[in-house]
């Protein structure tokens, strides 16, 4: 187990009785770009926050910048680990949070002002478990401009739709042209569209009792997601962008991908798909999931290994069991958004992943 240090500069800051947010940053070798993502929280609009910097075994100058801030702001907790992950850094945070509310922040990321102050009074005001956001993505050359955009604060609190389905919504809705098409339509679709990211969103504490994020594996998010989801009874979607994306070449998403990477994610999305089973859900992303990392299983640049041919032989089948137990209808319904997404996605690597 990794060992944690704690440091804590201060006492927390109690701001007109408002209920403490705490906000977990997962912190590796990002130097260049912390400073942006910490200072688009420390200059939030909701001011009670409690702002856990998880540094995750850091070689270059993230730990000593972590200090630094952590000196000059009495909200900032501090925790130094040897590296472990995002998600041992993940879970290091949610073990240390007091808050009665959740967020999580990249550490490359940059936050409008008015994201948690917004997020917070649409989720007291209808009463949800959890709000969310829409996001933006940028390059690189485009952090000052972002930054200084996202400090100004976003005008008004944005259309609100609540979600009183977040399984199903998840589940079903999640092509971005039937997104749009449904929004042509009147249907506020876009609102139903939840994606594995946990950033841009903000969480009863209540509902992280019990769970955490596997250790040591590629999706980790998506392993918890479904669980998260059959808690929720009820969320609310706010149609304002507070929060920027940044795109990273050197990030996961970006990289070229081993066995490993698709293994996880067909793991993760068979116990999503069995979840929605129980549950009475159509599973058409956990079957969108599945089948295309079966498929990738075969391009890993290390699928030549024994064991890993084992292994998609194994989820291979899995897919075909758990195909079997949807309906007709279900299949036809799910193998035309399958091909719908992958289309989607040629796109999407062109105009996003392509930015600098």
């Amino acid at each position: 187990m990794a060992r944690s240090h704690l440091y804590r500069f201060g006492s927390k800051m109690k701001t007109d009785n408002a209920p403490l947010i705490s906000i977990i940053v997962p912190v590796y070798n990002a130097e260049r770009f912390l400073p942006y993502c910490v200072e688009s929280i420390l200059k939030q609009s909701y001011q009670n926050l409690e702002i856990i910097l998880v540094d995750d075994g850091s070689t270059d100058g993230s730990p000593a910048l972590c200090d630094e801030y952590a000196s000059r702001d009495a909200r900032i907790v501090v925790i130094h680990q040897e590296n472990g992950g995002i998600s041992q850094a993940q879970n290091t945070g949610l073990n240390h949070a007091h808050g009665e509310y959740i967020a999580f922040a990249d550490n490359d990321d940059i936050l409008d002002r008015r994201n948690l102050e917004i997020l917070y009074d649409a989720l007291i005001e209808t009463d949800s478990d959890m709000s969310k956001a829409r996001w933006s993505h940028f390059g690189v050359s485009r952090l000052d401009e972002v930054a200084k955009q996202a400090s100004e604060g976003v005008e008004g609190t944005g259309t609100r739709t609540v979600i009183t389905d977040p399984l199903n919504a998840y589940q079903s809705v999640y092509c971005k042209t039937l997104r749009i098409l449904g929004d042509k339509l009147g249907r506020h679709t876009e609102a139903r569209y939840f994606n594995e990211a946990n950033w841009c969103r903000l969480y009863r504490a209540t509902l992280w009792n019990g769970i955490r994020f596997p250790v040591g594996k590629y999706a980790q998010d998506l392993m918890v997601s479904g669980e998260l989801y059959v808690r929720m009874h009820k969320v609310v979607d706010v149609d304002a962008t507070l929060y920027h994306w940044l795109q990273s070449p050197g990030s996961v998403t970006h990289k070229k991908r081993s066995f490993k990477f698709y293994h996880d994610n067909c793991t993760a999305s068979i116990v999503n798909f069995n979840l929605c089973l129980e549950h009475g859900v159509t599973p058409s992303r956990s079957y969108y999931n599945l089948s295309v990392s079966v498929k990738g299983e075969r391009s890993a640049f290390d699928y030549a290994e024994q064991a890993n041919q084992m292994m998609h032989l194994e989820d291979s089948q899995h897919l075909k069991k758990l195909s079997s137990k949807l309906t007709l209808k279900q299949r036809m319904i799910s193998s035309t958004k399958v091909r719908i997404r992958l289309l989607e996605k040629e796109v999407y690597a062109k105009r996003i992943k392509s930015m600098k």
